[in-house]
C-alpha cells in the first residue's frame, strides 16, 4: 500500500511539472480594451480563437469600464511600471506616449518583419496607415476603426412622399428633408422630427472638413474657428434652432428618438446599429454615407492598438503576432461584418464574409465608400482634453448662451492653451 501511495505522489509530482513545463513554453501578453456589450462580446470570441490556433502566445485581456477609464488607468499603470502589453489608444495618447518613450516602434517591427511587404503595407487603406503615423514614424496600429453613418426609418420616408431608397446626398437636400419630415404634435399623434442632434465633437470634425477647412494646420495651430468651422456649426444650429426640424438631445436620447419612430434619420457610429439591433425594431432602416457640402471627406474615428515596452522581446514579439493576425484579410472582414467596424483592408471587402454581408445589407456599400476620401482627427497629445473643451463651447452655441463664432474662438483659445501646456511640460 505505502509502494501504491509513492507511486501515485511520483506520478502527480510529475504532472505538476509537466502543466508548469507547459505553462512557462506559453507566452502570456495583457490586453487592456474599453470595448463592452455586443462589440466586447465579439473581440472576446475572436481572442479565443487567436489562443486556440496559438499553442504559444495566450491573449489575457482586461476589458475596462471606458475609453475615459482606460486612459486613467493607462496613465496610473505607467508611472509604476506596471502597463499592459497591448491596449487600445487613440492617435493624441499615441503622440503622448511615444513623446514618453514608452512605446515600442511598429517602424521596426515592420522592419524585422518579412511577412511584411510594402505590398502587404498597401492592402490597408491609406488613411489608417496616415493616422498611426506620427513625426515621421507609426507608433500604433489601426485595430478598431468606424465612420459616421446616417440610419434612416424607411417607412416614415415612405408617409411623408420620399423615396425609402434615397437618402440625401447634401447638406441641401438633407435640410429639405428634414422639413419634409418634421411634423408638430396632434391629438393622438407625438411631433416628429427630421433628424436629432447631440453635441459630438466627431461629427464637428466630419462637418468642418466637409465645408473645406480642419481643427489644426500643419504646424498645430487651432484654426477650427475658421470659416469653415462656422459654417459647419450654423448649419446645425439652424436645423436645431432656426428651423426646429432637428430634435436637440443628449447621450443616448437620440438614439432611442429614432428607435421609439419620432426622429426619422439618425447620426452615429458606423456601429450604432450593432447596439441597436439589441432592441426591436418596428420599421425598415435604411442606411448611408454622410451628406455632403464642399468636400466629401469623412473623418475616421475609434482606437488603434499599441505595444508597450517590457524589457522583455518574447512578449513583445507575441504582442505584434496577436496584432498581425487579428488585422489580416479575414479576421477584418469578419470583424467588420459582425460588428460594423470598418474592413482595415482593401482585400477584405473582396472575402466572401463582406460580400455576404453586402448581400443582406447593401445599402452598407456606401459607409464603407467614406474610407476612400476619409481624414482623421488631430493627433497632437493636446488633443484628447482640447476634444472636450470643445464638446462643451459646441454646447454653449447650442445653448443660445454664446455666438456661433465667438464659442469656436473660445474653444480655439482653449486648445491653443493646452497645446502651450503640452509643449512646456516637455
Amino acid at each position: 500500500m505505502r509502494r501504491v501511495s509513492s507511486l501515485i505522489l511520483l506520478l502527480a509530482l510529475l504532472a505538476v511539472g509537466c502543466s508548469q513545463s507547459v505553462k512557462s513554453d506559453k507566452v502570456e501578453i495583457r490586453f487592456w480594451h474599453g470595448l463592452s456589450g455586443p462589440l466586447g462580446d465579439v473581440l472576446n470570441e475572436m481572442i479565443r480563437d487567436f489562443n486556440k490556433t496559438h499553442d504559444d502566445i495566450e491573449v489575457i485581456t482586461n476589458p475596462i469600464s471606458s475609453y475615459t477609464a482606460l486612459q486613467q488607468k493607462l496613465s496610473a499603470s505607467l508611472q509604476v511600471g506596471k502597463q499592459p502589453d497591448l491596449a487600445q489608444v487613440f492617435e493624441s495618447w499615441a503622440a503622448k506616449y511615444q513623446q514618453d518613450e514608452v512605446l515600442v516602434s511598429i517602424d521596426s517591427l515592420l522592419a524585422s518583419d518579412p511577412d511584411f511587404t510594402p505590398e502587404e503595407l498597401a492592402d490597408f487603406y491609406p488613411v489608417f496607415m496616415q493616422s498611426i503615423t506620427y513625426q515621421g514614424e507609426k507608433w500604433s496600429f489601426p485595430f478598431n476603426k468606424s465612420v459616421r453613418a446616417y440610419f434612416y426609418n424607411k417607412d416614415a420616408f415612405y408617409r411623408a412622399g420620399l423615396d425609402p431608397n434615397y437618402f440625401p446626398a447634401t447638406w441641401q437636400e438633407f435640410t429639405e428633408h428634414c422639413r419634409r419630415l418634421t411634423s408638430p404634435q396632434t391629438e393622438g399623434r407625438d411631433a416628429t422630427w427630421g433628424a436629432n442632434f447631440t453635441v459630438n465633437q466627431w461629427q464637428f470634425v466630419n462637418l468642418i472638413h466637409q465645408a473645406g477647412g480642419t481643427i489644426m494646420d500643419e504646424n498645430d495651430k487651432p484654426v477650427l474657428n475658421s470659416r469653415a468651422g462656422l459654417e459647419a456649426l450654423n448649419y446645425i444650429l439652424n436645423l436645431v434652432n432656426v428651423e426646429e426640424t432637428a430634435k436637440a438631445s443628449k447621450e443616448m436620447d437620440g438614439q432611442n428618438a429614432f428607435l421609439a419612430g419620432t426622429v426619422a434619420m439618425f447620426e452615429g457610429s458606423s456601429v450604432s446599429i450593432t447596439y441597436m439591433r439589441q432592441q426591436p425594431i418596428n420599421f425598415n432602416v435604411g442606411y448611408a454615407p454622410l451628406p455632403t457640402y464642399k468636400t466629401d471627406k469623412s473623418a475616421i474615428s475609434g482606437a488603434n492598438i499599441v505595444i508597450f515596452k517590457s524589457g522583455d522581446p518574447a512578449r513583445e514579439k507575441a504582442a505584434w503576432e496577436f496584432i498581425k493576425w487579428f488585422t489580416d484579410t479575414e479576421q477584418t472582414a469578419k470583424w467588420s461584418a459582425r460588428t460594423c467596424y470598418m474592413p482595415l483592408r482593401k482585400s477584405a471587402m473582396r472575402t466572401q464574409t463582406i460580400i455576404d454581408f453586402l448581400d443582406t445589407f447593401p445599402q452598407f456599400k456606401g459607409i464603407y465608400a467614406q474610407l476612400e476620401n476619409a481624414v482623421f482627427e488631430p493627433q497632437h497629445p493636446a488633443w484628447f482634453e482640447g476634444r472636450d473643451e470643445l464638446k462643451k463651447y459646441l454646447e454653449i452655441a447650442k445653448e443660445g448662451i454664446m455666438p456661433p463664432q465667438e464659442a469656436l474662438d473660445e474653444a480655439a483659445a482653449k486648445l491653443q492653451e493646452i497645446i502651450d501646456r503640452e509643449a512646456g511640460s516637455r
